[in-house]
């Protein structure tokens, strides 16, 4: 299969991932590693959900969970709500015990709380207009969230077109394979971030490809 950016029409993708897909090509085009190792993936569509407050929530009940263990979890707790939408006030009104109830862990309860708290003081929609960084920094404000989780969240809920993330266990695994790169910790991570540093301004491509490499 050939990229869903290389004359793939009849792959579904949504019309701003659609562009950044083909504006990445020719720039992923020129690394003579990362294209013969990526060039006949095909890419999913990306579907965009820019609620910022839902995406947290559902990556703070994903952390460290198998998809389908999480989904169920999940799932369970979006019952709570009649609506099945987690309002902030009624995330503050549970207790500890009621939250553990569907399969929360006593952290988890605890961060999903933090993360209500924080949206009742603080306005999404100008959250969303800060620039990469800037989000991050001020969204690992809030304990329980780390710079991975708001790159994730920056990748699928927003749609930002230039996210790495280095400390990605995938996207670690995947670089040493076609780069070779060896060490660990820092060492590792700088060497990721130096080769990313060529993707620019479409890192969330070649994410995304480093990932279907794997699979």
């Amino acid at each position: 299969m050939m990229l869903a950016f290389r004359d793939k029409p009849e792959v579904s993708v949504s019309v701003p991932d659609q562009l950044m897909l083909e504006k990445a090509t020719p720039i992923l085009r020129q690394d003579e590693r990362l294209w013969p190792a990526v060039s006949q993936l095909s890419l999913p569509p990306l579907p965009i959900h820019q609620n910022l407050y839902q995406g947290l929530i559902r990556s703070v009940v994903y952390q460290q969970l198998s998809g389908k263990a999480a989904g169920t979890i999940h799932g369970r707790f979006l019952d709570l709500f009649e609506d099945r939408y987690p309002h902030t006030d009624e995330i503050l009104h549970f207790d500890e015990e009621e939250l553990r109830a569907v399969g929360l862990s006593r952290q988890k309860a605890g961060y999903i709380q933090n993360v209500a708290r924080f949206f009742t003081e603080h306005d999404t929609t100008e959250l969303v207009q800060l620039e990469d960084e800037a989000l991050i920094k001020e969204l690992t404000h809030i304990k329980g969230i780390g710079t991975w989780t708001v790159q994730m969240i920056l990748l699928f809920n927003l749609g930002r077109p230039d996210v790495f993330p280095p400390d990605d266990l995938g996207i670690q695994k995947a670089m040493q394979q076609i780069y070779g790169l060896e060490g660990r910790g820092r060492q590792l991570k700088q060497a990721m971030l130096a080769i990313a540093e060529n993707w620019r301004p479409y890192r969330s491509v070649a994410t995304r490809l480093l990932w279907r490499y794997l699979d």
